[in-house]
């Protein structure tokens, strides 16, 4: 991998302080407010507790958005022609792909590790095997999740992209059954939207498939969320592609 192009891809990042408040700062401040300070956060939730089941869902929303935002500005660059650019280097595709998939891992990981440290000092507990498997499905469903962002910087081709991306989400956090709990045609609802089935597949070594709603606990059999996430990555990709190919032809 090429360290002088990685250092300066994660200085540019870190030098976007809006982008890092969506980041990592909107899904802390709702895990301290609905999770570290809220009366409930010591209750019971499957294999931990109600802070817990905060703590991983605020974590896989802030690293989703991590990756969403470097998806986007990878594909800003390819429409701008920076691929060409480099392809004016000795660098090889092989690097470029490798730098950008460290880059995106490497900022999912900020909103990850601070939310669970923070987590675990505030009274989040859980069994052993949420606090490994949770953090896992987080960084590898969101590092898939790039392709949201591209979508976005393909469709728009302007630096608002990141921004219109990572704006979208939260939208779609809450009909995601992510920011608070829903019921009835909301939940089923939200089952069709982009965020559901990652979310839920983060949550499962903690509620093992259990759903938390206003009307209590509701079983969810695994392939609902599988077939979420299936589904979506193959709708995104076909998408992106497209994309790819129309901007090729304006080229």
């Amino acid at each position: 991998m090429n360290t002088t192009y990685y250092r300066l891809e994660i200085a540019r990042i870190f030098r976007d302080w809006v982008g890092l408040i969506f980041t990592v700062g909107i899904p802390l401040f709702m895990y301290l407010i609905f999770g570290a300070a809220a009366e409930y956060k010591d209750e019971t939730a499957g294999n931990g507790n109600v802070a817990a089941y905060l703590m991983v869902s605020m974590a896989a929303y802030g690293a989703v958005t991590a990756t969403t935002g470097i998806g986007g500005y990878a594909a800003i660059e390819r429409a701008f022609g920076w691929g060409r650019q480099l392809g004016l280097t000795p660098m090889r595709d092989g690097t470029y792909v490798g730098v950008k998939t460290a880059t995106a891992i490497t900022i999912c990981l900020q909103p990850l590790v601070l939310i669970y440290l923070i987590g675990w000092l505030t009274g989040a507990r859980a069994d052993w095997q949420v606090w490994v498997l949770a953090p896992i499905i987080t960084v590898v469903g969101a590092a898939a999740f790039a392709i949201y962002g591209m979508v976005f910087g393909l469709w728009m081709r302007s630096e608002s992209a990141g921004g219109a991306a990572g704006g979208s989400l939260v939208i779609l956090a809450f009909l995601g059954n992510i920011f608070m709990p829903l019921s009835g045609t909301l939940l089923t609802i939200a089952k069709f939207t982009p965020l559901y089935g990652l979310i839920q597949l983060v949550r499962y070594p903690l509620t093992e498939g259990r759903i938390m709603t206003p009307d209590g606990l509701i079983e969810e059999p695994l392939w609902v969320p599988l077939a979420n996430v299936a589904a979506w990555l193959l709708i995104l990709a076909m998408l992106a592609t497209w994309l790819v190919r129309r901007s090729r032809g304006r080229q």
